[in-house]
């Protein structure tokens, strides 16, 4: 399944009927997109002009010309086949061995990185990555499995001398995010988009004027909404009582691929904090090896 496929499947439920009909149409027929005019495909699908319009810009889309170059773009690139791993999409209880738990749970990681990096976009990545590096400092925050994610960025940034602030406790988050100011800038990781401590979060942030990058799963959320810059993950979770485990991977790839744009960038700025942070572990683990 193509990224803009991924794309039309998550906003879904938060679209309206008319436009549902045109995305069913989409998803089962889209290379008709190019065979047949506007007011066809409203007549094919069953619905009108006006809905295949805000469907698109639902999508992301300046309209039906901007949808066309998606998908013309998507499918002309040269991609190799990649046999997609097979997921068992059962509860936890249900398996009969460690080996089956073991290949499902590669499987689902490994088609979580996938679907997450058909929704890569490189120039808001770039724009992300120029953000943390020229601001003041950096607010970071995620609660649950996506503050684990929060708290591995925090970690990477603070090992390249970056002036960051994490806290797992949400009233020491917060005040972080009272003092931030439009020099700073802020990154709120939430799966769900709409946990409610991250958007408290956010209307803080907002009313500081402070930019808000964030991390969240590709849906017409509340932080998907209201953010500045938004980076996008999707991933197929599928233990309903084993919390979130391959949405988790994918907000790592994403942060990690973030981190790794930032550190490319600033490479002359942080070169000598990565020499000095690997030699004081690397000391360390030798006065211990030697006791």
């Amino acid at each position: 399944m193509t990224g803009i496929e991924l794309k039309a499947k998550s906003i879904y439920p938060e679209i309206s009927k008319s436009e549902q009909l045109a995305a069913d149409y989409f998803i089962k027929n889209k290379e008709d997109i190019f065979k047949y005019p506007l007011a066809s495909l409203a007549q094919m699908s069953g619905t009108s002009q006006g809905a295949w319009v805000r469907f698109c810009k639902s999508m992301g889309y300046d309209g039906m010309k901007s949808l066309k170059k998606a998908v013309f773009d998507e499918t002309s690139k040269s991609t190799a086949s990649v046999k997609k791993p097979s997921i068992l999409f059962t509860d936890v209880q249900d398996f009969a061995s460690v080996s089956a738990i073991a290949e499902n749970v590669r499987n689902s990681c490994i088609e979580a990185i996938q679907m997450t990096h058909r929704l890569f976009d490189e120039e808001i990545v770039e724009t992300a990555a120029w953000h943390i590096i020229r601001a003041h400092s950096i607010k970071l925050f995620g609660v649950g499995a996506s503050g684990l994610v929060a708290c591995d960025f925090y970690q990477k940034l603070l090992r390249i001398g970056y002036n960051v602030n994490y806290a797992s406790d949400y009233h020491v988050a917060l005040t972080f995010m009272a003092t931030s100011t439009p020099n700073d800038v802020a990154v709120l990781f939430s799966n769900s988009g709409e946990t409610t401590e991250i958007l408290r979060a956010m209307d803080i942030l907002k009313e500081n004027q402070t930019p808000v990058i964030g991390i969240t799963k590709h849906s017409l959320n509340s932080l998907a909404q209201k953010c500045d810059y938004g980076l996008y993950m999707d991933s197929p979770e599928i233990y309903k009582r084993s919390g979130a485990t391959s949405s988790r991977i994918a907000q790592l790839f994403l942060s990690d691929i973030l981190f790794t744009t930032i550190a490319n960038h600033d490479y002359s700025n942080i070169e000598d904090y990565l020499e000095k942070s690997y030699s004081v572990i690397q000391s360390l683990t030798k006065k211990n090896n030697e006791k």
